[in-house]
């Protein structure tokens, strides 16, 4: 089992450029600090979840847990910047929509959560003012911004901040020498502070060495999450071969993990941050992991789909591929797969699970915030609901309650 901090590589040699990064970023978080640079609050809730470390933290799943928190009862709208997208500017997704119009974590929410609005903009303020303004999206009760930590043109109501268990800021340096986009302090911004990815046997005392570790204030929330695997998911259905499965020797197209065969080598797809998760995680369930990793974020190619064919036709037989749901994203449009592959390529869908029975308090933090501040969401309860009448206070709305005081 691998500890907290054993993903972390610091490029010693590249510290002197680190050093005038980290100034930068600085003197550029000192200017918004002073009111310099301007932040700007919104009168509708804002959810911000972000990271200080680059890439592979568990931003998408957390923006889904809070997207399935909210979307029954209230109209979600969530606003990415549409990393490695081919369009410019505000884009509304559709269902006409493509991976390269929004990218592929957008498009991956787009596809699993229907009711909410996804919306992509570099411009974070002015992908707030049209989801707000224009017709198809005015009745938006809560906007959720999808890695915009950094971004300090906006106030969020609520800032989350994630920090992955295995790359631990304390331990980590500024960017090009190691991963961290800003000075670990930069975390004071944060009203909940969550450490994801963690081990599933953490200790007690492990988590409270890690809250005295990180040093968080007291207005700051500090919680725990673990991954969760669900059934795979085949990209193409229509093809799919069924899988004959271990426990009940009887075949389906929508396994879990604990029913793949236990002599099915893997070929193991992923193009994201951090795969060794991953891999340590899948590695109990099969005979063999064949890893074929690429960068985060990376469009497939034809020689990429040559090289995906080729490695699985080298696999003995039973073999299936597995991938991520945001690799499926830019999966599901590419041509050359072979049909073996068409048949036996999985998806992997990944959930978060809070530990230390945190689930409860995290939501109704969030609810509460919602509630407080919503413009018109049927969440907004006041004592005035509950009086008579001829209440002369029956048409008055809550003042807006902010989360935080500062």
């Amino acid at each position: 089992m691998r500890r907290e901090g054993d993903f972390i590589s610091i490029n010693e040699w590249l510290l002197p450029l680190s050093w005038i990064y980290g100034f930068m970023v600085r003197f550029r978080n000192q200017l918004f600090d002073l009111g310099i640079l301007k932040s700007r609050a919104y009168k509708i809730p804002v959810i911000s979840v972000g990271n200080i470390t680059v890439g592979g933290a568990g931003k998408t799943p957390h923006v889904e847990h809070l997207v399935r928190l909210m979307q029954d009862k209230i109209q979600v709208a969530v606003l990415s910047r549409g990393y490695k997208r081919k369009t410019k500017g505000y884009v509304l997704a559709n269902a006409d929509t493509s991976v390269t119009d929004i990218g592929d974590e957008p498009f991956q929410m787009m596809r699993k959560f229907p009711k909410a609005y996804v919306a992509v903009d570099k411009k974070r303020r002015n992908g707030i003012d049209r989801l707000t303004t224009d017709e198809a999206t005015n009745n938006v009760d809560v906007i959720l911004l999808d890695d915009a930590f950094q971004h300090r043109y906006v106030k969020p109501g609520i800032n989350i901040l994630l920090i992955d268990y295995h790359r631990l800021i304390i331990y980590d340096r500024m960017l090009p020498a190691g991963r961290l986009r800003e000075p670990s302090k930069g975390k004071q911004r944060a009203d909940m502070v969550i450490i994801t990815k963690c081990p599933k046997d953490l200790k007690p005392m492990e988590y409270r060495v890690l809250t005295r570790a990180l040093g968080l204030f007291p207005y700051q929330d500090l919680f725990f999450t673990t991954l969760e695997y669900g059934s795979l998911t085949p990209l193409f259905p229509n093809e799919a071969t069924a899988i004959k499965t271990a426990e009940t020797n009887q075949k389906t197209e929508s396994p879990s993990l604990s029913m793949i065969p236990a002599e099915t080598s893997v070929l193991l797809l992923t193009g994201i941050a951090s795969p060794q998760q991953m891999i340590d995680d899948l590695t109990p369930y099969c005979k063999a992991i064949a890893p074929l990793t690429f960068r985060d974020h990376h469009y497939f190619r034809p020689k990429d789909i040559g090289r995906i064919n080729a490695a699985f036709e080298q696999l003995p037989e039973p073999r299936m591929i597995i991938t991520t749901e945001k690799d499926a994203a830019r999966l599901y449009q590419v041509e050359g797969l072979s049909e073996e592959v068409r048949k036996n390529i999985y998806a992997l869908p990944i959930k978060i699970k809070f530990m230390l029975e945190q689930e409860e308090n995290f939501n109704n933090k969030i609810l509460s915030y919602v509630q407080k501040n919503s413009r018109n969401s049927i969440l907004v309860k006041t004592k005035d609901d509950i009086k008579p009448k001829d209440s002369s206070h029956s048409g008055e709305r809550p003042r807006r309650i902010s989360f935080r005081d500062n």
